[in-house]
């Protein structure tokens, strides 16, 4: 027996009825569960700092691919993670767990994490990681946490969780056939993310708009007589790259006229103080893509009411790329500029939002952002973007393809998780003799 039982974990033993024997995690360890370190996170310069894993880093399974890693401001000993170490939740998104694979670099876990190493020739971490994705696990984690202000189960809690404990080699059999499905999974969302993804260089090839070079100079020379007429300050507003990527709308026989923004666009600014169900936050759009994530992120404040057809362009951080036409009526956070066309006859939506997720609008906005910690556009900044605008055919032509693109996408990642809830399901039966 590890550590005092709640009554409530004898119900929940009652509730699984398996084949195999039941262990509890913490007689399955082979060090004692730890917490990880508490230090404040800052930007990440070299693979030779260590990776900071945080709970809002590690969702369904695993971290993104092209996840920007942040490290610790102080590092300190006993928190290095080694393949195979389990961290689990304890606060936030409780009981969310992460299994430790990628060791090409260097990794610490933060304090609202506490990691389990486990003795493989009892119970193999994969093992391990897979039951904690089972409706099972999720029942146990919903009765034992603590309803308090912030969610959370404690280090002996999580020892004394319950699993079913087939033999060595069974549990090879089952991580196998599990790892077989995530793989399955990801074919299938790496295609649906490359259809989106080369949307970039379509758009661009449709306006015969030569993609902008990244230019990595830091310094540079700017006449004075550039420098009055916009009135900035800031140097690197007339960085070469945003310098070329305004002028080439001017050179490309494709681009038959550019606006600034504020002259296409009004900005909606209708102050909700209670947001709707349909609530956008940052957290919610995918970057590059404008795709929606199962990401939660509740109101904080006010927000801004948004129309469908209306296009959310974020402010803060504009290097993260957060653009999305929106397919209903909602509520958004106040970090997003809520864009409204003042001309569907000459300007679409769909256009709108592609131009702006476009290589040609970022390789202005991460030169005109301003702030260190939260790096923002200024409202200004963004009235004066400059947009090409070809004519309304060519607009068509792009946005139906980016309707076509989508579509697919979204099929492929339906097909993706289908078929790993499957997975799932087929996992938990094996364990509890067929009944889920």
């Amino acid at each position: 027996m590890v550590g005092r039982v709640d009554p409530k974990h004898y119900a929940l033993r009652e509730s699984l009825s398996s084949p195999y024997p039941l262990a509890q995690l913490g007689a399955l360890v082979r060090t004692e569960p730890g917490y990880g370190l508490s230090a404040r996170a800052v930007a990440r310069r070299s693979a030779a700092e260590p990776r900071y894993i945080r709970i809002t880093d590690f969702g369904e399974d695993g971290i993104d691919p092209g996840h920007i890693f942040v490290t610790p401001e102080v590092v300190e000993s006993g928190c290095d993670l080694a393949a195979g170490d389990i961290l689990f939740a304890r606060t936030g998104s409780v009981g969310k767990t992460y299994i430790h694979e990628d060791t090409s670099e260097p990794a610490i876990f933060a304090g609202y994490c506490i990691r389990f190493q486990f003795d493989a020739a009892r119970a193999l971490p994969e093992f391990v990681y897979w039951w904690t994705k089972t409706a099972a696990y999720a029942r146990w984690v919903e009765a034992i946490r603590r309803p308090s202000v912030q969610a959370n189960i404690n280090k002996e809690e999580f020892k004394s969780c319950l699993i079913p404990l087939p033999p060595v080699a069974r549990q090879g059999e089952l991580v196998a056939a599990m790892d077989t499905a995530r793989a399955e999974r990801r074919d299938k969302v790496v295609a649906a993310d490359q259809l989106l993804a080369g949307l970039d260089d379509f758009v661009l090839g449709a306006l015969e708009i030569e993609r902008p070079a990244e230019v990595n100079r830091r310094v540079f020379g700017v006449r004075l007589v550039d420098i009055a007429q916009p009135g900035q300050l800031n140097a690197d507003y007339y960085h070469p790259e945003r310098i070329a990527a305004v002028r080439v709308m001017h050179e490309q026989p494709g681009v038959r006229a550019s606006a600034a923004l504020s002259e296409v666009v009004d900005f909606e600014r209708q102050l909700l103080k209670t947001p709707g169900k349909t609530y956008l936050g940052l957290a919610q759009v995918q970057s590059h893509t404008g795709e929606l994530t199962d990401a939660t992120d509740k109101a904080a404040g006010n927000c801004y009411a948004y129309q469908e057809e209306d296009v959310l362009f974020a402010r803060l951080r504009p290097y993260l790329n957060k653009v999305h036409r929106a397919e209903t009526a909602g509520s958004c956070s106040t970090e997003f500029h809520v864009l409204r066309v003042k001309d569907r006859e000459s300007l679409s939506p769909e256009y709108l939002a592609a131009i702006l997720r476009s290589r040609l609008v970022l390789a202005q906005t991460v030169h005109m952002m301003a702030g260190n910690t939260h790096p923002r556009l200024t409202d200004r900044d963004v009235a004066d973007l400059r947009i090409p605008i070809p004519d309304m055919e060519t607009q068509e032509v792009i946005a139906n393809e980016i309707i076509r693109r989508r579509e697919e996408s979204r099929c492929l990642r339906t097909e993706a998780e289908a078929g790993w809830q499957a997975a799932k399901a087929w996992f938990e039966g094996e364990l509890l003799g067929g009944t889920v």
